[in-house]
This record gives C-alpha cells, structure tokens and sequence, in this order.
C-alpha cells in the first residue's frame, strides 16, 4: 500500500469506506452522516418554523407538529451534534497525541456504523408514517400513551445509536491514556484533546442509565413489563430521572469538545498560547464531575420537595463557576494578542456572548421559584437553543473552517465563510433572542398553534425570519464546500501559519499511517517551540525510520450493525405479524455469526516498509523545496 493516492472506480472507492478502520477516514464519515442528518433536523426546524409564523396556522396538524418536534430534538442531539463532534474527534485528537491511529480501531469503524444505522431506524419511522412523537425527552407518561410504533422507532433507534457512542467514548479514553507519543505528558495535551478526554470519560458513565431507560421502556412496551405504569406498582417518574442523569451529562458532552475547538482557535488566531491552561484543564475536569449533580433542575416542578430542589439549585449555581473561569481565560488569551479575522476567529468571537447569555439563563432557571414559573415556557426553548447553537453549532461551524484544510488539503473560501457566518449569527440571535421575552408574555413550548390577539404574533414572524436566516447561512456554506472541491487548490501542512498542535507538522491530508516517525513532544504547543528553533520540520523524531504496523480494513462491523438493524424491525413487529419473531431471530443469529468471524478470523494487519517511508519522507522535502 502506498500513501500516494491511486485513481480507483466507484465500487472500490465505496468497498474501502465501507470497510476502513482509519480514524481519519472514520472522522469524515461521523462528519458526512451528522452533516446529513443536520440538514434533515434543519429541514423539521424550518417546518416548525413555518407553523409558527403566524396565529392560528393550520401548514400541519397538531399530530404532525408532535412528530416534528420530536424528531427535530432527537436527530439534532443524537445524530447531528454528536456525530459531527466525533468526526472532529476521530480525526484530530490521534494527531494532536502524536498517535497512528486510536486504541481500538475495529470498535471505531463498528461505532460509527453503529451511530449510522440507528439514525437510519428512527428516520426510516416517517416513511412508515409512525413517527416518534412524545417529545425528544419521551416522558414514560406520554411515551407509554403513544399508538402505533413511533416511540418503538425511538427506543430501538437509540439503543443502537447509543451503543455506537458508547465505544467512540471508550475507544477515546483508552486512546489518550495509551498512545501518547514519548513527552506527551497529560499537562501538554492540547486542550481539544483535554476535552475529548473528560466528554469521553463522561459518556462512559452517563450512557449506561440511557441504555437502561430505553430497555425499562422497549419492555415495556413490547413484552409487557410494567416498569413505568404506575397503574401496575411501576414509577412513571423514575423515567425522568434515568433520562435526565443521562440528559444533563449530555450537554456538557456536547460542549466540552465544542471548548476544545474554541481554545484551539483562540491560540492559533491571537498568536498566543492559550492564557491559564492548567486552570482550563482543571475548570474541564471539574465541569465533568458536575456535569452529574444537576440532573433534577429538570424536574424543579416535579414534587421533589425543597430540600431536592434546594440542593440542584446549588450545584446548578456551581457549575457556572468552572464555566466562568474558561471565559475569562479565552478573554485573556485574545487580551494583547495580534488577532487574525478569519472565519474560525469570528465564530469563536461571536461564540463568547452568545453562550454566556445561555450560561446565564441556566443559572436564572437554577432558582427554583423562577423555574416553576417559566418551566415549559419558550423561555426554556431559548436557553437550551443559546447553549446548543450558541455554544456547539457555532463551534461545529468554526471546527469546520479551522480542520477543512487539515482533512481534505485545500482552503474553504474565507468570504464564502464570512457570509455564511453573519447570515448563521444573525439568525440565530434574531431566531432565539425574541423567545425569552415569548417565554415570559406566557406562551408554553410543543403547542402547534396559538390564538391571535395574544401578544405573540410579532415575536413569533421575528422568530421564523431568523430560522430562514439561519438556513440561507448552512446552504451558502454547502456551496462553499462544493466549489472549494471543484477548485481543488492544495495547501500545505500549516495552512493557517501560526498552528501549535502536532496536527500542523504534517501534511494535508495526513498519510494513513500519520507520522513517518513518532514524534518527541518537548513542551505544551510543541510545533510552535521547533518554529522558535528554525526546525523547518516542525518535529523532533523520537525514533528512527522503521517498519509501521497498521490494521487492515474490515466489513465485519458494517455487517454486524445490519445484524442489529435488522434485528431492530423484528424485535418491533414480532407481536402483530408472522414474520416479526423470525426476522428478530435471524437479525440476531447474523449477529453472532459476524462476531464468531471476527473471533476466528487471524488479522494480524501489515507492515509499511521503511523503505517506503523513507521514500514519502524524500518526496514530501522535494515538494517542500518546490
């Protein structure tokens, strides 16, 4: 195998991909199926949008409207912002340690996969038209009331989704504590590698009560356990508290990275290292333990009582603290910096008050008095959109311009980006911002329309006008993809001239194996101590050229994942139909017939000669040289 690309056809290109196990490759394919299921989750935004654009709108029904907000909430959390994070995390934090590729990269390929097909179960319910429909939460109260098999659609879509996102976390953290490269010390890493690591570990323990809920509610709405029915000496809000130990963790598994990507930002573009790391590593560490002690603030109207919700409203009031310390630390790494505007720049500048006003809207709803008040008001809507959008939208936007280079070797256009941002920046604040205000005149969120005379109608067109906004912004940066493709001007290793991290000493697109030698890390930002030396290589080798080991490709996780898909459709229609039980078994049966080939089946991948290397080592100075 060489580095060098080879001109292949269509039914080899798509074999390849369907069988990598590549973290950079893997890292696209988390990028395009989160980027497709954005669009899709944007598409039901607009529609909700549109319902909404004036009083009494009948553009869809109020079931119809159930489905969407459902759907919207559920593909937007699980199968947009997740993904797309991970894309980012597959490619780059292996390269920010200095590794060849992640732990466990079969598991990787089988994550994805996994994550791929569980988006495909839950979207495949609107073409059988029995859509999930008791909101993104699936309360066990409306979920066990719902008809049909929308909330089944939802379970079983999830539960393999959600397994998928459980390996990626576990594969992370095994990553980053086993294949640092020599000198890479835990207080070197980059603070996006820092971030991958806390949300990594944080998925480790917030999945499994998700896994739980949704086995508690797919038995008991398929094999009639009684879990959740209170009727049947079940606990209908013991559902709220799985969801939400899972849910709340989930936010600040969403945000984590997006911070990681920020602080890259900041450094590269105010030509700075990165002002108080320690205590940025210390506040991440910190948001993660707290990240599971809020939960109930969820629940404030619930009937906990006032001691429960005394003690949530605390730690929710903690949290902020740890969140505050980064602010003032990014504020201080711009403070005195020589600045760059570039696209990823502004989004990180524009990313500042927009999350701070979410932050601070979290704290106000922290007071339980004022949460009883503005509880299932579009209050809620807003803050949850201004930490979402404000804080992981803008930051997969960045992310996007900052690594397009690094992945794919050429420049996105900077205009383009420019466009894409004060269209998406704009309409975000003019879509969200009115929703406070919403909130507190009385209008409560998931009703499908709303009388007139009632003060909202104003609010609610403002509000409709920035989703299109927002929407014009994600189809000008589409345009911008395609035609820097089409363009196809090559860049080199650091495009953005001031990059800090390992990731900007090698080339665009990195060679499949990483690094021809693994590299000797001499200090936090250590490209940017061998540029202060004049080393033109921006790596010190901590080996000689030799033999690299790498993993070869596999099928055997995209089949056991079309086990699971399969398995899914049984498991839903086994009561009402002939065929339900034995498509479950045999969805099951192919399952384990793929994991025994796995067993038995002796890989033990392949070597890339010295001799090859040397020779790409040879050919990247002469193009350096050029």
């Amino acid at each position: 195998m060489s580095s060098v690309a080879q001109k292949r056809g269509f039914g080899a290109a798509l074999w390849d991909w369907m069988t990598t196990v590549d973290h950079k490759k893997i890292g696209i394919l988390y990028l395009i199926g989160g980027g497709f299921f954005f669009v899709v989750g944007g598409i039901e935004a607009m529609i909700i949008r549109l319902q909404l654009l004036k009083p009494n709108n009948d553009l869809v029904s109020a079931g119809l409207f159930n489905d969407l907000i459902t759907m919207h909430g559920t593909t937007m959390i699980f199968l947009a912002a997740m993904p797309i994070l991970f894309g980012f995390m597959n490619y780059i934090m292996p390269l920010q340690i200095g590794a060849r590729d992640v732990a466990f990269p079969f598991i990787n390929s089988l994550g994805f996969w996994m994550f791929f097909f569980g988006g495909l179960f839950l979207n495949i319910s609107w073409l059988i038209g029995q859509v999930p429909d008791a909101g993104w939460t699936s309360y066990a109260s409306l979920s066990l009331a719902s008809t049909g098999h929308g909330i089944d659609f939802y379970a079983i879509g999830l539960q393999i989704a959600g397994g998928g996102t459980l390996m990626a976390g576990i594969n992370f953290l095994v990553t980053i504590i086993n294949m640092r490269a020599p000198g890479m010390t835990y207080m070197r890493m980059p603070l996006f590698t820092w971030t991958t690591f806390v949300a990594s570990a944080m998925i480790l323990f917030a999945f499994p009560p998700l896994t739980v809920g949704l086995f508690f509610l797919t038995f008991d709405r398929m094999f009639g356990g009684n879990f959740f029915d209170h009727t049947m000496g079940g606990n209908t809000i013991i559902w709220e508290h799985i969801f939400w130990i899972f849910g709340h963790p989930e936010v600040y598994i969403l945000i984590l990275p997006a911070f990681g990507i920020f602080s890259e930002i900041f450094s590269i573009f105010s030509r700075k290292r990165l002002f108080g790391y320690p205590a940025m590593v210390f506040a991440t560490v910190l948001i993660g333990f707290l990240g599971f002690m809020v939960w109930a603030h969820h629940m404030f109207t619930v009937g906990l009582g006032p001691t429960a919700n005394a003690i949530f409203a605390v730690a929710t009031m903690a949290i902020a603290v740890p969140t505050g310390v980064k602010i003032f630390n990014w504020l201080l790494t711009i403070w005195g910096g020589s600045i760059s505007m570039t696209t990823p720049m502004l989004y990180a500048l524009g990313f500042i008050p927009s999350f701070v006003m979410g932050g601070v809207t979290g704290v106000m709803q922290g007071a339980a008095p004022l949460d009883y008040q503005l509880h299932d008001s579009y209050f809620i809507v807003a803050h949850f959109h201004y930490v979402i959008v404000g804080g992981v939208v803008l930051a997969i936007l960045a992310g996007v311009h900052l690594y397009w280079p690094k992945m794919f070797g050429t420049m996105l256009s900077e205009t383009l980006g420019k466009i894409t941002f004060v269209f998406f920046f704009v309409g975000f604040h003019c879509t969200f911002l009115i929703q406070h205000w919403l909130g507190f005149w009385g209008m409560p969120r998931r009703v499908w329309t709303y009388m007139d005379g009632q003060g909202w109608n104003t609010a609610n067109l403002i509000s409709s006008i920035g989703a299109l906004l927002m929407a014009i912004g994600v189809i000008v940066l589409v345009i911008n993809i395609i035609m820097t493709t089409v363009k196809n001007v090559r860049v080199g290793n650091d495009p953005w001239g001031d990059g800090r991290t390992l990731e900007w000493a090698i080339p665009s697109p990195p060679p499949f194996y990483n690094f021809t030698q693994t590299p000797l890390v001499r200090g936090l930002d250590t490209v940017y101590i061998e540029k202060m030396e004049g080393n033109t290589t921006m790596l010190t080798p901590a080996e000689p050229v030799q033999d690299i080991h790498m993993p070869n490709g596999s099928i055997i996780p995209f089949f056991m994942t079309f086990g699971l898909f399969i398995a899914g459709f049984g498991a839903m229609f086994h009561q009402e139909t002939s065929w339900g039980l034995p498509l479950l078994i045999f969805g099951l049966a192919w399952i384990f017939v793929s994991m025994a080939m796995r067993s038995v089946k002796d890989d033990l991948g392949f070597y890339v000669t010295k001799e090859e290397i040397q020779r790409d080592i040879d050919n990247a100075r002469k193009g350096g040289r050029n």
